[in-house]
């Protein structure tokens, strides 16, 4: 047998057996779970059984209807309740369900199903003992699907393994393989180098063949380099190496309108943060490497990614278009990611955010660049290493072009059209805590009033989230005057940067002194990590009118804020992307724990946003939230009116 052979069956026999270890493994440790589960489950549902029959009072008739009624929901063997003198009273049995699972599976794997047993008894008066038998065949069964699906991913983890054993076993045929292919390309005018092999009687040849290319490939080098020079001086920015904004406008638009161009890709706008306070801030040198530093990570996309290209629109704004549909979004936060892992190396106010959308062929550019402008003012009005899509709020916004948008939400304004919509939040009692209340702004006379996301990237801009603000706070404390119920109001990160903000907030609160203490205001975890100043300011201006202070969509970087105790803040709500599926992830749960622990030790509420069924909301009781809000919330609270 050839060596290759006697490899390939060396790999089999080990394959083979790792495929019936891991199986048999994993069985064994499945079974003695299922075992254990159903004895808890018995145990229990014995317990629970037993509390039910000893609220009946020792009334033998309601004792019997309720054992009954919990043997006929079918997923018990056996329910035999004995009386404190011995007798037995009550006793139902059922056959064993049809078995999924084969008869041989089932004796070659026996689960024992231990009956749960519990106390009955009235006060101080002992009943008797009620035992709870429930039918194993849902564990065989359970334990039989189980065991296929393992089989099946050890038998797709045995298929990757032998791929990965015929790439070990192609590198030992390689060199020889290489070595004729290297003598072939220089036929073909090609000047391919070989990576010298172990072996030394092929080494010799490889290296004498790789020197003569060597030498026959400097010559051609000196020419590519000028060529090269020529080509980055007329299409690539001279500091990051990346195509210039011409340079990349043709390829986009090529992409766009030729023929035999790709039906759909994508379109990522980043930006630098606030560019300009950089420079005076950072130094020139500094943002300079800053920013070779994006363009690099940019570059790596290109380099991965075959049809993948990258472009510097201008100073802070960067492009990457991508050569296929539906990624764009998933990309742009992966790039955002990263940065964020590198860019605070240059300066704590380093971020960026991103714009994400899907081109089609045939779309015209001005089209397409607009409705990326607008997911990237959306991300930049969220605040650092945001990320948005365009969709059909942009670009309803891109159709009618900013300076429109921008004068509907100055008569808006003016006209008072703007209204604020309620949502609960409510406590573990069921207690409203207090109206979450978002604005709403009409932007047409006829129209229906329009969330944030549609008005506010504009409102940023535009300057005026201060103004709109403000009237929000107008708006509940006069909602508040009139039914007394507690009120939240969202505030911009933008309006903060208003130097007068916080005290005109103050003034106004101080008007009506009793509304104002049922008065709920939070800003964006963002704006304490990246604006801390600004909001400790805003707390220390809030508290003598008797508002609350509060952080909203937190938890992404609440634990990296420090001297959060400093910021003077009544609660948090933690962000719905941490609280959706924790009842289905115990790692997370966890975490969240731990999050309101730490929150608690600073006398802070916190709050869970977004919550969307029971499972989670009872997870998030056990994590010890004190409140709740989301559509779970509402709905219930519109199922009891």
């Amino acid at each position: 047998m050839s060596l290759i052979g006697q490899i390939w069956l060396k790999l089999f026999l080990v394959l083979v057996l790792a495929f019936l270890g891991s199986v048999a493994v994993h069985t064994d440790a499945m079974r003695e779970t299922l075992q254990t589960q159903l004895r808890l489950k018995n145990s229990d549902n014995a317990t629970a059984l037993a509390l039910v029959l000893s609220q009946q009072k020792g009334d033998a008739a309601l004792m019997e209807l309720a054992m009954s009624a919990q043997f006929d929901t079918g997923f018990y063997r056996r329910i035999r309740f004995v009386a404190a003198d011995g007798t037995q009273r009550f006793q139902r049995e059922a056959a064993p369900a049809p078995l999924d699972a084969p008869g041989w599976f089932e004796r070659l794997l026996p689960i024992e199903a231990v009956p749960g047993v519990a106390q009955v008894s009235d006060g101080w008066r002992a009943l008797g003992r009620i035992e709870v038998l429930s039918h194993d065949t849902f564990a065989h069964d359970e334990l039989w699907h189980a065991v296929k699906r393992a089989a099946a991913a050890m038998a797709i983890v045995g298929l990757l393994a032998a791929l990965a054993g015929a790439l070990i076993v192609n590198r030992i045929r390689r060199p020889l393989e290489l070595t004729v292919e290297q003598a072939r390309s220089l036929e073909r005018g090609e000047y391919v180098t070989v990576v010298e092999p172990s072996a030394p009687e092929l080494r010799r040849l490889v290296r004498a063949m790789n020197s003569m290319v060597a030498r026959l490939k400097m010559v051609f080098e000196g020419q590519a380099t000028q060529v090269e020079t020529l080509r980055r001086q007329a299409n690539c920015d001279p500091l990051t190496g990346l195509a210039s904004r011409n340079h990349f406008m043709g390829q986009l638009a090529t992409v766009l309108m030729r023929e035999d161009g790709a039906a759909e890709g994508g379109l990522v706008l980043l930006r630098v943060l606030d560019l300009a306070e950089l420079n005076r801030s950072l130094g020139h040198d500094v943002v300079d490497r800053m920013l070779g530093a994006i363009a690099q990570a940019l570059q790596a996309y290109t380099e991965r990614v075959k049809g993948c290209f990258v472009g510097r629109l201008n100073g802070s704004d960067f492009a990457m278009c991508l050569p296929v549909g539906g990624v764009s979004e998933e990309t742009a936060r992966a790039l955002t990611e990263g940065l964020r892992a590198v860019l605070p190396a240059f300066g704590k106010s380093a971020a960026v955010a991103a714009g994400a959308v899907e081109l089609a062929h045939g779309v015209p550019m001005a089209q397409l660049m607009s409705e990326a402008d607008m997911a990237l003012a959306r991300a930049e009005a969220q605040g650092a290493f945001a990320v948005e899509t365009a969709g059909g709020a942009g670009s309803a916004l891109v159709k009618l072009g900013e300076g429109s948008w921008r004068r509907r939400l100055h008569e808006a304004l003016a006209d008072g059209r703007i209204a604020l919509v309620a949502f609960p939040v409510r406590d573990v009692g069921g207690r409203v805590m207090h109206l979450e209340c978002p604005l709403r702004v009409q932007l047409d006379l006829d129209g229906s009033f329009e969330p944030a996301a549609r008005w506010l990237p504009l409102a940023v801009r535009a300057r005026l989230t201060a103004a709109l603000d403000e009237r929000a706070l107008a708006l509940a404390l006069s909602a508040i005057d009139d039914d007394g119920q507690p009120r939240a109001v969202n505030l911009a990160i933008g309006s903060l940067a208003d130097s007068g903000f916080a005290s005109r907030l103050r003034a106004q609160l101080l008007q009506s002194p009793r509304a104002a203490r049922q008065v709920w205001l939070e800003v964006p975890e963002a704006a304490a990590a990246d604006h801390f100043e600004l909001v400790r300011e805003l707390g220390r201006q809030l508290r003598p009118t008797g508002a609350r202070l509060g952080l909203e969509h937190a938890g992404e970087r609440l634990g990296r804020i420090e001297r959060l105790f400093e910021l003077g803040l009544d609660y948090v709500k933690i962000d719905a992307a941490i609280s959706h599926g924790l009842s289905r992830d115990g790692t997370r749960a966890g975490f969240v724990t731990g999050l309101v622990a730490m929150l608690h030790s600073l006398s802070l509420q916190v709050v869970a946003e977004g919550v969307n069924d029971a499972a989670d909301a009872a997870a998030l009781w056990q994590c010890g939230v004190d409140g709740q809000t989301g559509p779970w919330v509402s709905a219930q609270a519109d199922a009891a009116d």
